[in-house]
């Protein structure tokens, strides 16, 4: 049974790469040149050419010369359509857009491309990923123009999310016939953990400071000072700002606060529980690092050969998560 199926998923790919005339991924951009271009009739069609052999059928059975050149100039419609309805498609230039990551669970968001370089308008272009089944968006793109379409996957778990198979299909201008063609875009989503819930509180240990005043034990006040840059919207003494108007020359000021030896939030992966399993220990990283960033608490952050921090931003943030995504995969890719 495996080989048959090893047999059977290498005659598909072998199938694929020559019908299809695609690779595992398509690098920059790709052009639909008339070879990527497939064309049947639709049901249209075929009711179209059920329709020709009656006409043809009446026509000679009643010889009708009227009825030959209504029978012909019908057929050779259709024959335009076809050629108009592959055109539609051939020429087209595609390439991938932006990918922003996503949280395990949620749908990955994948920007592509479709530009126009020829001098004809194309219309009703229908674009999805072949996995659905159907195409999920039209788009017309205007001679010498571009338009954007963004499509969604599932992204159950976390890493890399590489953007499936896209297919592009055409019955335009009559529908008698339909056109497609495949492409492999050369995309791919960082899918962070999906953050615990219920979320777990921060761990109340930190690192000390020479001088004793940190920013995680908030609880001791311990008076009013100038505002400094950077200082957290959360500390300004509203009431005193309020007195004072900075319009008129009044100054801003925020609440200060000792907060004993602790001088930063650790989130170290470490620490965490050992009969925790990976995929909760990793979820609850990332939910303490949304839980910091909301509360614009400094935080340092350790995992395996990753140390950043103490810091606050989006930068920060970016990165470890983008460490707690790849956590294990970095050394197999």
């Amino acid at each position: 049974m495996a080989m048959r199926g090893a047999l059977q998923a290498w005659y598909r790919k072998g199938r694929d790469q020559w019908l299809f005339q695609l690779r595992a991924r398509e690098p920059g951009v790709v052009t639909l040149g008339m070879r990527r271009v497939f064309i049947v009739p639709a049901r249209a069609g075929l009711a179209f050419v059920v329709l020709l052999l009656v006409m043809l059928i009446g026509a000679l059975n009643y010889n009708l010369g009227l009825g030959w050149a209504l029978t012909f100039f019908a057929a050779a419609c259709a024959v335009a359509d076809m050629l108009l309805t592959a055109r539609n498609l051939a020429g087209l230039q595609l390439a991938p857009g932006r990918a922003p990551p996503v949280f395990a669970g949620e749908a990955a968001q994948f920007e592509l491309l479709v530009r126009n370089p020829g001098r004809r308008e194309r219309f009703a272009l229908w674009i999805g990923f072949q996995a659905d089944g159907q195409p999920r968006q039209a788009v017309d793109v205007a001679a010498g123009g571009a338009s954007a379409v963004l499509l969604s996957a599932p992204a159950p778990q976390r890493g890399w999310l590489a953007a499936p198979r896209v297919r592009l299909v055409t019955r335009f201008p009559l529908g008698l016939f339909r056109a497609w063609s495949y492409w492999q875009p050369d995309a791919q989503v960082l899918v962070y953990p999906a953050p615990e819930l219920p979320a777990q509180p921060l761990p109340s240990s930190g690192a000390a400071s020479e001088d004793g005043h940190g920013a995680v034990g908030l609880d001791n006040f311990a008076g009013i000072r100038a505002y400094q840059a950077g200082d957290p919207l959360r500390h300004l003494a509203w009431r005193q700002i309020a007195r004072h108007d900075p319009a008129l020359g009044g100054q801003l000021v925020s609440k200060h606060f000792e907060g004993g030896a602790v001088a930063e939030l650790a989130l170290d992966f470490a620490a965490l529980p050992p009969q925790l399993p990976l995929e909760q220990k990793l979820s609850r990283m990332a939910r303490w690092v949304l839980m910091a960033e909301q509360g614009a608490v400094p935080y340092r952050f350790r995992l395996a050969q990753h140390d950043y921090g103490p810091a606050l931003g989006d930068a920060h943030q970016a990165a470890c998560l983008r460490a707690l995504a790849l956590f294990g995969q970095e050394d197999a890719a």
